[in-house]
């Protein structure tokens, strides 16, 4: 079913809209109890994902309890690697691991490019029951990791708050970080095709570890791939998200996406003129202002919303919800977008 009278694509393809949308980063997830409700039920974090039934119903769950005006699909970044090859594990309140990185040419070659629907069939088949159950009530985002971020799982092989082994490799073996990155997108881009094939609207680009590097490594080994990614999807809006990376906003301006989204700690108004007015901005409400008083959340959205003002704007947070937030807080900010105006 056609979306594009939604407001959120329309705020990407910057036309006008009635209101401000709104979504949350995360927003499937703990913070909703019919979410637990599943979860405590099963196994582990990757059966859910890979049960589509499942992995829809949790998907719609925050439109009908939060009224958001988006959905995304529930799934993870991680799928990218283990299809090509590189298994992973969850591990509860500590993260995700792997039991084998990526350290040789040889461990590169090993890998296979990701090919559509053949190597992780379970998220379309996710995104296409939840494209028939939403019935065309507001539209599906489809994601996955930036290059940079998938590579840096892979080779430091667990979450990090410097990935120090991935940064040494891009130094040490930048042909072999080149070989990897090019595989990763081309799996990244068959990855996403396949999403919007089976009813994607929109995709987002998460590239949670693009602040770690210096201007220069990201220009190099993150933005020019996730340029190859924008540049495969000419037919649906896409949004870039390069958490912490603030010195990368004016080139932004110039990758072929419909969106970028900015963290926290980014200003709206210094963004703007920075991308000037060929970009939809999404965000940026810090995650942890959802701990604070009801009022106080509801002053801050329409502070934020005043900041980037409502031509070519998509609410959200500056990252992800954080699982022990306040539900009620969270209806707050929606609310408060939605009533804004």
């Amino acid at each position: 079913m056609n979306t594009t009278h939604h407001s959120l694509i329309k705020a990407a393809y910057g036309q006008k809209v009635d209101r401000v949308p709104v979504w949350l980063m995360r927003q499937a997830g703990r913070i909703l109890p019919q979410y637990r409700a599943i979860r405590n039920k099963l196994s582990g974090f990757k059966e859910l994902i890979k049960t589509p039934e499942l992995a829809a119903q949790v998907t719609i769950q925050p439109v009908d309890e939060l009224g958001v005006d988006a959905a995304i699909i529930f799934s993870d970044i991680l799928v990218v690697p283990e299809a090509m090859g590189l298994n992973y594990n969850l591990v509860e309140q500590k993260g995700p691991s792997f039991p084998s990185t990526i350290e040789t040419r040889e461990d590169i070659d090993k890998l296979k490019v990701l090919q559509h629907d053949e190597d992780c069939p379970y998220v379309g088949q996710a995104i296409s029951l939840t494209k028939q159950e939403l019935n065309g009530r507001v539209p599906l985002i489809g994601f996955a990791g930036a290059p940079w971020t998938i590579f840096a799982y892979m080779i430091e092989g667990t979450g990090s708050k410097a990935f120090a082994r991935a940064r040494k490799f891009l130094y040490q073996q930048p042909v072999l970080s080149h070989q990897l990155l090019s595989k990763i997108t081309a799996s990244t881009i068959n990855y996403l095709r396949a999403q919007v094939d089976h009813g994607a609207s929109i995709i987002q680009l998460f590239d949670s570890w693009a602040g770690i590097l210096p201007p220069d490594q990201y220009r190099t080994f993150g933005l020019s791939y996730i340029e190859r990614i924008c540049s495969a999807f000419p037919d649906v809006p896409v949004i870039v998200f390069p958490k912490g990376a603030y010195y990368a906003r004016q080139e932004l301006a110039e990758v072929d996406c419909r969106v970028v989204s900015i963290d926290w700690n980014m200003d709206p108004r210094e963004t703007r003129d920075l991308l000037g007015d060929v970009k939809t901005l999404q965000g940026n409400l810090d995650p942890a202002l959802l701990y604070a008083e009801r009022s106080e959340v509801q002053a801050a959205t329409k502070s934020m919303i005043e900041a980037f003002g409502r031509k070519r704007y998509i609410a959200n947070l500056g990252h992800g919800v954080y699982p022990d937030t306040p539900l009620d807080n969270v209806k707050a900010f929606v609310d408060a977008v939605k009533e804004y105006g």
